[in-house]
């Protein structure tokens, strides 16, 4: 019987119809027991007999984790990102590798927005103020936030996230501008160079794929571009952003705040001192997480998983 190796417990679990449920039903499962991602060696030793693997962000796949797979079909990552699969790596060996796209989108979308307005009304900050005993009498100058309603926002990237994003912007009656490859039918909002978008918008919203050409894409020249007025905005990837640069420009006022959703390392030490800034809002990796997505993701992962055990080429596949 086909083995799959799940590399974390699924939302539903084994409950009647849920996707694992439908897993077991074609194969044996052997689903890691711990919060914890299994390190690199112990990954490699979990799949040296695995059909098929549900990989998550926190699982590198490399080429000597996979040097021992022989049987392995299928990679099938749980989430839009794919940065940690060594994708031609498993080319050559002739793996699928897939992901779960589409069904994100909103939850992404969502919490944006979340992250949006929390770092405009200083939310967290006010949060903490009265879990510290720090709310006194009413002043009209305390905990000054931003406007949203009227606003500029500069979406960099307009995918379907971007596009969902910027959909949402209509009901602030923002302006909105993007910055792309290229101009794209339909979006709504003006394409603009790079430095113009910068320039000109008060919220800057990431939402390009992490890959070689955009490592570290959000720099000090980058910052330096923003209005001090400006709010930085990552529901991307961690990797997108140098955080000792994004550090400084919140330390020293190049911009006035941020609201991140990725980071790195993931998860933060304890003393990273991204967690002293009272202008940064940081939320733990959450974007997708509603039940209903990570339902629809998991049944994604089942779909192609299936389809690759039975001999047929999956839905969603990265490599074809």
């Amino acid at each position: 019987m086909p083995r799959i190796f799940v590399a974390r417990m699924l939302p539903g679990e084994l409950s009647p119809g849920s996707p694992l449920d439908r897993l077991a039903k074609v194969a044996q499962l052997d689903i890691w027991p711990s919060q914890i991602p299994p390190t690199s060696s112990e990954l490699k030793e979990s799949i040296k007999t695995a059909d098929a693997i549900v990989t998550t962000i926190a699982e590198q796949i490399n080429r000597d984790v996979l040097e021992d797979a022989t049987r392995l079909k299928i990679v099938s990552q749980l989430g839009v990102g794919y940065d940690n699969i060594d994708v031609l790596a498993c080319s050559e060996r002739g793996i699928f590798v897939t992901n779960t796209p589409d069904v994100v989108t909103d939850a992404t979308a969502d919490l944006t927005w979340s992250l949006l307005l929390s770092s405009a009304r200083k939310v967290f900050e006010a949060n903490s103020a009265i879990r510290e005993s720090k709310w006194g009498a009413w002043h009209p100058s305390w905990m000054l936030g931003s406007a949203v309603a009227d606003k500029t926002l500069g979406i960099i990237g307009p995918g379907k996230i971007g596009t969902a994003v910027a959909e949402r912007a209509a009901g602030f009656r923002m302006n909105v501008f993007y910055h792309g490859n290229k101009e794209k039918k339909n979006f709504p909002g003006k394409h603009l160079s790079l430095d113009s978008l910068l320039e000109q918008s008060d919220f800057v919203s990431m939402h390009i794929p992490l890959n070689e050409s955009t490592q570290y894409y959000c720099d000090s020249d980058f910052f330096s571009k923003m209005k001090k007025s400006a709010i930085f905005i990552n529901t991307g990837r961690g990797g997108l952003v140098d955080q000792a640069d994004m550090i400084s420009a919140l330390k020293n006022q190049t911009i006035a705040g941020a609201g991140i959703d990725v980071m790195e390392p993931e998860p933060l030490p304890a003393n990273h001192p991204l967690l002293d800034l009272k202008n940064c809002t940081i939320t733990p990796h959450i974007g997708s997480a509603t039940l209903e997505t990570r339902l629809a993701m998991s049944n994604l992962v089942a779909d192609s998983i299936i389809a690759a055990i039975e001999g047929t080429v999956p839905p969603n596949l990265v490599n074809p």
